[in-house]
């Protein structure tokens, strides 16, 4: 099971590495910064701010189809430490036929971490993700795979089915469906753990600058504790 999982985001790389010619931007280096707000932090479900609220941003560059970036939020994970997230992530966009790729490597890193030791918070994901157009809408699908999972957590795969769709000039919904498998080797006493996620939510466009985002989330793990359950979260988002 193991190496079907790595087979499988492995195959989806190479297929859409090797297909048909990719779509290229020869306009150059571009750069782009975001900053935002939100009433708490919720990743695949889960709150990552003990459901407290949350400070991020970020800055992308592009060249092409290729993309790497950098973002960062305060987190909670009712310990000491981290306090801090840093992720770096690069990658490529191409184009193949009808459908618009993503394949890219994302490294989560925590401030005041135990510097990769057993129980440590940082861990590396890899992505291969796509969409396509469907009328005014467009639907998704994508895979991350983990080699290592926090908490000593051995292997982790999640995947899940995403959709957007424009309502009038100014609003678009939105909305995701996932699962999240983890071997868990340590992490949750030595047996695969899995949940599944989802959310659906409004985005305004209130300038060419600004938007807001308010969105439902919920899991079917809501014995888990609080930062699994139902939520609605708020934010508002700056980018240039």
């Amino acid at each position: 099971m193991k190496f079907l999982k790595l087979a499988l985001v492995a195959a989806a790389a190479s297929v859409a590495m090797g297909g048909a010619a990719m779509a290229q931007d020869e306009s150059g280096l571009k750069l782009s910064y975001n900053v935002g707000v939100a009433s708490d932090y919720i990743f695949r479900g889960v709150s990552n701010t003990n459901t407290k609220g949350q400070v991020f941003g970020g800055v992308d560059a592009t060249y092409g189809i290729g993309y790497a970036g950098v973002w960062t939020s305060n987190v909670d994970f009712g310990t000491p430490n981290p306090d801090q997230e840093i992720d770096v992530y690069a990658g490529v966009k191409p184009t193949v036929g009808a459908f618009n790729l993503d394949l890219g490597v994302i490294y989560y890193g925590y401030t005041k971490d135990k510097n990769g030791a057993p129980g440590s918070y940082s861990y590396t994901e890899v992505k291969a993700a796509a969409s396509t157009a469907v009328g005014p809408a467009t639907v998704g699908a994508a895979v991350y795979y983990s080699p290592e999972f926090p908490g000593d957590g051995g292997e982790a795969l999640y995947y899940e089915l995403n959709g957007s769709a424009p309502v009038g000039e100014k609003l678009t919904l939105s909305g995701a469906v996932g699962r999240q498998e983890v071997d868990a080797s340590t992490y949750f006493g030595g047996a695969t753990d899995s949940y599944v996620t989802w959310n659906a939510g409004v985005t305004a466009a209130i300038t060419d600058h600004v938007s807001a985002d308010i969105r439902y989330s919920d899991t079917n793990k809501s014995d888990y504790g609080s930062i699994y359950h139902a939520a609605v979260t708020a934010s508002l988002k700056v980018a240039f």
